[in-house]
């Protein structure tokens, strides 16, 4: 069997060269240890709640027991019958209160996590899996999308419109703008009102000026190879994320996360 190529794209959507894929492109989609792998990793970005022991409990509410024609919930020593350090009184203590030394973060095997991303990472070279995530690829023209490491020296966001219109990826873009909308629920008091869709990953080995020229681009993420993980390849635990590569990056990858 031949050694299979990946084509190399310039800025203007040509193709220019033709890379060796990598064997971690080889790698069988396994979407249960992607699922596991990026729980993991979100379960390290929650916060710690809990209450203080004595919430509710600083009073000297007792119990008058039976004999009074009247519930035998602690009441205070005060004149009249208010109610008080139960759960259900007004003021009263939690019942089942969050604990901030609740074990909140899960752990995954290091093996795992790098099958995870392993796998994910040949996700994103399946045009069929790409397409089951929504993304717009009608343009898009071969998979896995490699593109020279001239864009990582761009430094205007008209620069990056144009490369990704020759390249087949701003329709993606647009989808993410168009998805634009006021979140549903309270969420939108407490600090995300809006919702949009994920759009494309953009992977580098070198910041000249592409991170600060695409960050105004909605939906879209610039990340180094050697910082890329299960959730930035498989968002919501889906995997198939438009992702494109740079040459450096594409050649790069295999070694990072082995499978060469």
């Amino acid at each position: 069997m031949g050694t299979i190529s990946a084509k190399v794209f310039d800025l203007k959507g040509e193709e220019v060269s033709q890379v060796n894929l990598p064997q971690i492109f080889n790698t069988p989609t396994r979407p249960d240890v992607i699922k596991r792998a990026v729980v993991t990793i979100q379960s390290h970005k929650y916060q710690p709640q809990g209450r203080d022991p004595m919430a509710g409990k600083k009073n000297t509410a007792v119990s008058r027991h039976a004999g009074l024609g009247i519930s035998r919930v602690p009441r205070l020593r005060e004149r009249g019958q208010r109610a008080a350090f139960a759960p259900g009184t007004v003021g009263g203590r939690s019942a089942h209160p969050p604990e901030a030394e609740k074990k909140i973060k899960k752990k995954l095997p290091k093996k795992e996590m790098n099958l995870a991303i392993r796998s994910a990472v040949a996700a994103t070279g399946s045009k069929e899996t790409v397409a089951a995530r929504g993304h717009m690829i009608d343009d898009v023209p071969d998979f896995p999308l490699v593109v020279v490491d001239e864009i990582q020296s761009l430094k205007k966001t008209k620069d990056i419109e144009e490369a990704f219109m020759n390249l087949g990826v701003w329709p993606d873009i647009f989808r993410v703008k168009e998805s634009r909308k006021i979140r549903a629920g309270k969420g939108k008091m407490r600090g995300r009102k809006m919702k949009q869709a994920i759009g494309p990953l953009l992977v580098i080995t070198k910041n000249d000026g592409i991170a600060e020229a695409a960050r105004n681009l909605p939906g879209m993420q610039v990340a180094s190879v050697e910082n890329l993980n299960a959730e930035l390849l498989a968002p919501g635990t889906h995997p198939g994320r438009l992702t494109v590569w740079t040459s450096s990056a594409f050649e790069k990858v295999g070694k990072v996360f082995g499978g060469e």
